[in-house]
């Protein structure tokens, strides 16, 4: 196996799902130890989940690691080279929906125990609070605006050069800054802001044999991808202030 950037991509990607819909499944599956555990929890989950595969990616050949179709497309918009969307997008695609299947067989006993189909959804892909697809999709849009603009800001010339950040502490400050989106702006939508993120799993949903599921929500299924790649490209024109 060579590494690659499509190959960091996919893998890191994947990771980042075994590890953020895993988190996910032990707090909203039936006997699970960790059912119940909460939102904290959750949040927490999904934060350790990229910084490892951030970690991963970049280990097995992507240095760029954005696991993100929006994060490439918004740093694309940012540097005006759009060459590397057609092999990162579809490996994080691919990546995401090869880490739901992972978490569907880790968890293989507990989806006939959970009774509720929204739970086994909700392991998958995101869902609004309330459903409103005006706001839904500005809390998409606000979550990954914050997202792209604090990568951007974190990896920036000014921030490295002002506070002398040393190399392989970026992405546990990404972690922090995922771990923030989730408290303060995820009760509304389950903050995707990741359209490989939520389209890939729920593909996985929608095509996997699991025990007493229900629909795969695909009325929604738009606000998590349209929001997030209008949320990246604004980030993108604020960062070519600091570009």
């Amino acid at each position: 196996m060579t590494p690659s950037p499509f190959l960091g991509e996919l893998l890191g990607t994947m990771m980042l799902i075994i590890l953020g819909d895993g988190v996910v499944a032990g707090v909203l599956l039936k006997n699970s130890k960790a059912e119940n555990s909460g939102w904290i929890v959750i949040t927490a989950g999904w934060a350790f989940a990229v910084s490892i595969g951030v970690y991963i990616a970049t280990a097995f050949g992507s240095a760029d690691a954005h696991l993100n179709p929006a994060v490439t497309l918004g740093f694309a918009i940012v540097s005006g080279d759009y060459s590397k969307i057609a092999s990162y997008v579809p490996a994080q695609f691919i990546g995401a929906f090869l880490g739901a299947v992972v978490v569907w067989l880790h968890y293989l006993p507990h989806w006939e125990k959970t009774a509720d189909p929204g739970l086994k959804l909700g392991v998958f892909c995101t869902a609004p609070a309330i459903r409103n697809s005006g706001a839904n999709l500005l809390s998409e849009i606000i979550g990954t605006l914050v997202l792209v603009a604090g990568i951007g800001a974190i990896f920036s010339s000014a921030v490295k050069g002002t506070l002398g950040i040393p190399a392989g502490l970026g992405p546990y400050l990404v972690g922090i800054l995922i771990w923030s989106i989730g408290m303060s702006l995820g009760g509304t939508t389950g903050y995707a802001i990741n359209p490989a993120r939520d389209l890939g799993p729920r593909i996985a949903h929608a095509v996997l044999p699991i025990a007493g599921k229900g629909g795969s929500d695909w009325g929604y299924s738009w606000v998590p991808v349209v929001g997030p790649l209008i949320g990246c490209a604004i980030a993108a024109v604020l960062l070519k202030c600091i570009a």
